[in-house]
C-alpha cells in the first residue's frame, strides 16, 4: 500500500525507470486525471447540496444518505483518479500496455442507480 502511494507523492522516483514517454501523451494522462478530479469535485459538491438544501424526503434520513453517498462517491473517484494517473504514466515509462479499468462503467452504473433512486424519491413525495 505504501508502494502506491510514494509513487503518488513521488514521481520523480519513476523517472530513473523506462524511457520518457511522449510529453503529449504525459500531458494527455494529466487531463484526464483533471476530468476525473473535476468529476469527484461535482459529485461532493452534489453531496453537500443534497445535506443543505434537499428538502426532509419522505423517508427517514433520505436526504443524509444520499447527501453521504454522493460525499463518499466523489472521494473514490479523486482517490482513483491518482492512481490511475500513477498507473498509466508507469505504464508509459516501461512501454507496457496501459492498465484496464471497470471503474468507468461501475461508476456509470452507481450514477444511473442514483438517478432511478431520486426520481422514485420525487415521485412518492408528488404522489
Amino acid at each position: 500500500m505504501f508502494g502506491a502511494l510514494a509513487q503518488w507523492f513521488d514521481p520523480d522516483r519513476e523517472q530513473d525507470r523506462g524511457s520518457t514517454p511522449d510529453y503529449r501523451f504525459s500531458l494527455a494522462n494529466e487531463r484526464t486525471f483533471l476530468a476525473w478530479i473535476r468529476t469527484g469535485l461535482a459529485l461532493i459538491a452534489g453531496g453537500l447540496a443534497c445535506a443543505q438544501f434537499l428538502p426532509p424526503l419522505p423517508v427517514t434520513h433520505l436526504r443524509e444518505i444520499i447527501a453521504i453517498l454522493l460525499l463518499v462517491l466523489g472521494g473514490v473517484v479523486a482517490l482513483r483518479a491518482v492512481d490511475h494517473w500513477a498507473r498509466t504514466e508507469r505504464a508509459m515509462r516501461l512501454g507496457t500496455a496501459l492498465p484496464r479499468s471497470r471503474f468507468p462503467a461501475i461508476l456509470a452504473i452507481v450514477v444511473a442507480l442514483g438517478a432511478v433512486a431520486l426520481v422514485i424519491a420525487v415521485l412518492v413525495q408528488v404522489f
